[in-house]
């Protein structure tokens, strides 16, 4: 569905990416470990066309999204819940919702979106005509990723969904990822919480200063040595 092909990102003169090649096939999820300024989020502003590549490719389903604008790359099917949530704060739980769907045109289909949003996150529903600035922490989060749903993807790429939140929470959002996943959404997921990322993928990428230095099947990857000193916390 996504594949990465020598992807060189640059923020000015200074490259972040340095020859990305991953991969994910439909109804996977694939999780990008690594700490911080390792590229995890750059990489994912290159696929959504935030970022362009100097050199190399971003194909989804076959479609090089080099020269495609960030509007159509929704269009096409892929949606992004944001490092940070980037929720707007003034704008209701509804209006954040209906803003996910904002290209969409069957009214139909965005209620029964709606309602499945509020099925996976009941708080969100009990919150729906609260300001997006006065959840909680967790609860924007929830409102980040169902903003993301509303736009009906077949790619959700999630960054960082767990920064900041408290570990009862956070088992909460990664259970909420397993019951997507299990509905048949691919899912791209940046997480510097390695040892929840790699329980709820199918295959990783470690990446280490803008490159791939390990890939694999996510279970090989909790047992690999390097990745249980570096980023698992383990001896």
């Amino acid at each position: 569905m996504l594949e990465l092909i020598d992807v060189h990102t640059y923020y000015g003169n200074i490259q972040a990416l340095k020859g990305i090649n991953l991969s994910v096939s439909p109804g996977e999820v694939v999780t990008l470990i690594g700490s911080n300024g390792a590229g995890k989020t750059t990489t994912l502003r290159t696929i959504q066309g935030l970022l362009r590549p100097r050199q190399g490719k971003v194909l989804f389903e076959d479609r090089e999204l080099n020269v495609v604008s960030t509007e159509e790359i929704v269009r096409l099917g892929i949606a992004q819940s944001p490092e940070g949530r980037m929720i707007f704060p003034r704008m209701t739980v509804l209006e954040n919702l209906e803003m996910g769907a904002f290209q969409r045109r069957d009214s139909t289909g965005i209620k029964t979106d709606m309602e499945h949003v509020f099925s996976l996150f009941p708080r969100l529903k009990e919150r729906i005509s609260q300001k997006g600035g006065t959840l909680s922490g967790g609860e924007q989060q929830m409102l980040a990723i169902g903003r993301a749903l509303m736009a009906r993807p077949r790619l959700l790429l999630l960054d960082e969904p767990s920064m900041g939140l408290a570990p009862m929470l956070v088992s909460q959002i990664f259970s909420i990822i397993q019951e997507i996943s299990a509905e048949g959404m691919t899912i791209l997921l940046v997480e510097q919480n390695a040892r929840m990322a790699l329980t709820v993928a199918n295959r990783g990428y470690v990446l280490q200063t803008g490159e791939i230095v390990l890939s694999g099947d996510a279970k090989e990857l909790q047992v690999n040595e390097t990745v249980r000193k570096a980023y698992l916390g383990e001896e």
